[in-house]
C-alpha cells in the first residue's frame, strides 16, 4: 500500500485535479527531498548521488539529502522506495544493479524495476576495470585466466553483494574463460576495495571511479576495462575484448528514480531539473574526473532502456550458470 500524500489536502472541488496533479504547491520546500542510496558511504553511486543532491539543492532552493539503506545488493533501498509516496519527496539513484541485474538473481525479489518505479532520468555510465594488488604476481588477464585454471576455486573476487552488476560479470567473464573463482559478497565498493588492497582477496571488478585513486597510488594493478572502447582515464588498460573475448562488455549505470505512479508533471519536472545538474559544467567535470559519461533522456527513454538492460542481463546469468537464489 502507498502511504497517502500528507502534503496535498484534496476538496470536493480539487479531486478531479488531484488526479493528474499529485504534488502540492509547496514541493519542494515542505521537508528534505531524500535521496536513497543502496550502498554504503564512499562507493560510486553514493558520490553522485551527493553531487547530485547537492546541485538540485541549489536549483530547487530546497534541502536535498543523501540517505545510506545499503543491504542485498541494493535491493533494500529499492524495496523500501517502492513503497513509499510518489510525492516527489523521496528519490532513489537506482543503479545497474538494482533495477536490471536483481530480476535474474533474486528469487524473490520484493519490488518489479520497471512497474514499481516512476523512472526519472539515466544520470552516468562507466566502465568496470578488473584489478588486482599490486603485490600480486598476476600481471594481465591471460595470466589471471592460467593461474585460475591451475587452481580452480582458489582465487577470490569481490562483488558488491550477491546481486549486483560487478559479481555478475565477473562470474560471466569466468564462465567465457572456463574458470572457477570464489564470490566473496561485501555490502559495497569501499569495504571491498579496503580488503583487496590489504591482501584479503584476490581481484576485483569495479568502476573506474573508485578504483582510480588505488590505481594512481600504486596499491592496485588494473588488468582491463570492461567497455567496448579504452577507458578516458585509463587509456593504456586494454579491454576485455582486445584481449581475446570480443563483445565482453559489462558498463554500469546510473539513474534516479521516484516511487510508482508519480504524476506525470512531477516527473517532467524533476527531469527537466536533474538534467540541467547532469549536464551542467560543474557535473559534467565532476564525471569526466572519474571516467564517466553523463547521459540524460525522457523519462519514457530510460524507462524503456532498463526494460532492454534486463533482458540483456538475464541472458548473461544464464550464460554465465546463475540462478535466482
Amino acid at each position: 500500500m502507498h502511504h497517502p500524500i500528507k502534503t496535498l489536502v484534496i476538496t470536493a472541488c480539487v479531486a478531479a485535479a488531484a488526479a493528474t496533479s499529485a504534488y502540492a504547491a509547496e514541493w519542494p520546500t515542505a521537508k528534505p527531498i531524500r535521496i536513497v542510496v543502496g550502498a554504503a558511504p564512499g562507493g560510486s553511486t553514493d558520490l553522485i548521488a551527493r553531487q547530485i543532491a547537492e546541485g538540485l539543492g541549489t536549483r530547487l532552493s530546497a534541502t536535498v539529502i543523501v540517505e545510506n539503506r545499503p543491504g542485498a545488493g541494493g535491493t533494500v533501498a529499492a524495496e523500501l522506495v517502492s513503497r513509499d509516496a510518489p510525492d516527489g519527496y523521496t528519490l532513489m539513484l537506482g543503479t545497474v544493479s538494482t533495477h536490471a541485474v536483481a530480476p535474474s538473481v533474486f528469487a524473490k525479489l520484493r519490488y518489479d524495476p520497471v512497474k514499481d518505479f516512476t523512472a526519472i532520468t539515466p544520470v552516468a555510465t562507466i566502465p568496470n576495470v578488473m584489478v588486482v594488488n599490486t603485490a600480486s604476481p598476476i600481471k594481465s588477464l591471460q595470466e589471471l585466466v592460467a593461474t585460475a585454471k591451475a587452481n580452480p576455486g582458489k582465487l577470490s573476487y569481490a562483488s558488491n553483494g550477491p546481486g549486483t552488476s560487478n559479481g555478475l560479470a565477473t562470474a560471466q567473464f569466468a564462465a567465457l574463460a572456463g574458470i572457477k573463482m570464489a564470490d566473496i559478497p561485501y555490502k559495497g565498493a569501499n569495504p571491498a576495495l579496503t580488503d583487496l588492497v590489504g591482501g584479503q582477496i584476490d581481484l576485483m571488478l569495479d568502476v573506474v571511479m573508485t578504483s582510480q585513486p588505488y590505481i594512481q597510488g600504486g596499491k592496485l594493478r588494473p588488468l582491463a576495462v570492461t567497455s567496448l572502447k579504452r577507458s578516458a582515464l585509463l587509456p593504456n588498460v586494454p579491454t576485455v575484448a582486445e584481449q581475446g573475448y570480443p563483445g565482453f562488455e559489462a558498463i554500469v549505470w546510473f539513474g534516479v528514480f521516484g516511487p510508482p505512479k508519480m504524476a506525470p508533471d512531477l516527473t517532467a519536472r524533476l527531469n527537466k531539473e536533474l538534467a540541467a545538474v547532469i549536464t551542467g559544467p560543474k557535473m559534467t567535470e565532476y564525471l569526466g574526473r572519474q571516467g564517466a559519461v553523463p547521459t540524460v533522456s525522457s523519462p519514457t527513454e530510460f524507462s524503456n532502456y532498463v526494460r532492454a538492460d534486463i533482458d540483456k542481463w538475464a541472458k548473461a546469468a544464464q550464460a554465465a550458470g546463475v540462478k535466482p537464489e
